[in-house]
């Protein structure tokens, strides 16, 4: 009887919130025509762990438009695949429309024209795609981590695969090894080509160098294997300055800093980052000695490299755990974090310590600069967009994958 009464509190629970959430999107949708310039909304067949933008941009002036690429992947007990998007974007002085409208599996507004997400590219992938991330120097190589009960690391090249296949075989061009179980770390060194790294949650980086060998559907050992964590690594990347230098984090709590040149293979500084694990980690592209990182403890983190024993500042509005950050490619200030709690935030670190008012502190701390809250469900991973300043991508675990915009007055309010 007793846990007959506990299934119900519980079930009511479950109820209530699942009201909460749809309320409170309902709300989101009637105020975005005040909040953003453009968010296109698209319903996946499958929710996505992993977006990233493609570095190509075409520009059509004729239509007021430009055609850019997107990658996202699948996560489905079924067959997965591996999935290259194609995504139609107002130009910059395009007149909009504010209104915001569902058609089917596409919504939003602010586009002038049909906002579209078309899947030009689907390639067979073994078990869930955990991550997938874009060689810097040659967008058609694309690495993935499998989920699941697998290990592998898979290299494809996009230009050796049809749009749509005509079976049911998965051929990557390179299968990577070295790990035991599953992860999520997966980074491109920007400045070294073919150099990538993996984290994962056997408590191990892997480092791979797929220019040693070609790619023709073999396996590759990897060429060095980093061994400093105690628990899971959730998530690498390398410094975008220093083609030898990068950075893990883990569920024992820590950052770490590593030197591919080091003989033995031990980290330069390691620290404890948080009061629970630590998700993500990103340097930013601008000011070279500055990191972020984000955590089970629902905070983000701001680090100088230069004297990792204080944490320069703590961004605290999430309410669940941090699972992915981002400094944008554009701001050197400018910093976005997503989360359990179905939010995006992004902030402004140059407006740390500015006064508030009572009811401005209500709306959280002042570098809190914008949330998102177009989600129903945890924000798996986002992507700045590297051509359109301000423009991001979203996915999340309600199957939507989010394409937008905050209005240009939330982010030049201090400079009028």
């Amino acid at each position: 009887f007793f846990f007959q009464i506990l299934y119900r509190k519980v079930i009511k629970m479950a109820d209530d919130e699942a009201q909460l959430i749809n309320e409170e999107y309902k709300i989101w949708k009637k105020n975005t025509p005040f909040l953003y310039d453009l968010v296109l909304t698209r319903v996946l067949d499958w929710p996505s762990l992993t977006v990233e933008w493609f570095p190509d941009k075409r520009i059509w002036r004729e239509e007021r438009c430009s055609l850019q690429r997107m990658l996202i992947g699948t996560n489905s007990k079924e067959q997965n695949y591996i999935l290259v998007g194609e995504v139609t974007l107002p130009l910059e002085d395009t007149p909009t429309d504010r209104m915001y409208s569902d058609q089917g599996s596409v919504g939003g507004f602010g586009s002038g024209i049909p906002g579209k997400f078309d899947v030009t590219q689907r390639i067979n992938h073994e078990g869930e795609v955990n991550r997938a991330r874009i060689m810097h120097q040659n967008s058609n190589i694309i690495a993935t981590k499998q989920g699941g009960n697998n290990s592998m690391v898979f290299i494809f090249n996009l230009s050796s695969h049809p749009d749509t296949p005509s079976n049911n075989y998965v051929n990557p061009e390179m299968t990577l090894t070295g790990h035991e179980k599953e992860g999520y770390g997966l980074s491109w060194n920007p400045l070294e080509q073919g150099h990538l790294i993996s984290g994962s949650h056997d408590n191990n980086i892997c480092y791979w160098d797929i220019g040693r060998s070609a790619l023709d559907g073999q396996r590759l050992a990897p060429y060095k294997i980093y061994s400093g964590h105690t628990a899971d690594v959730e998530d690498v990347e390398w410094h975008r300055h220093h083609p030898s230098i990068f950075g893990s984090v883990g569920d024992d709590n820590k950052f770490m800093l590593w030197d591919t040149r080091s003989s033995p293979a031990t980290p330069r500084q390691e620290i404890i980052a948080h009061e629970s694990g630590v998700n993500c980690l990103s340097f930013n592209p601008i000011s070279e000695y500055v990191l972020a990182t984000g955590s089970s403890d629902n905070t983000v983190a701001l680090w100088d490299l230069r004297t990792l024993n204080v944490k320069l500042h703590s961004f605290e509005f999430h309410n669940q755990a941090v699972y992915q950050v981002q400094w944008s490619p554009f701001n050197e200030s400018i910093l976005a974090s997503s989360s359990a709690d179905r939010r995006m935030h992004v902030w402004d670190v140059s407006r740390i310590g500015e006064h508030q008012t009572e009811q401005d502190k209500e709306d959280g701390p002042p570098e809190l600069l914008f949330i998102h809250g177009g989600h129903t469900d945890a924000v798996f991973d986002f992507s700045w967009n590297p051509n359109d300043p301000w423009i991001c991508a979203s996915v999340a675990e309600d199957n939507i994958l989010q394409i937008w915009q905050m209005a240009e007055n939330i982010y030049t309010d201090d400079d009028a």
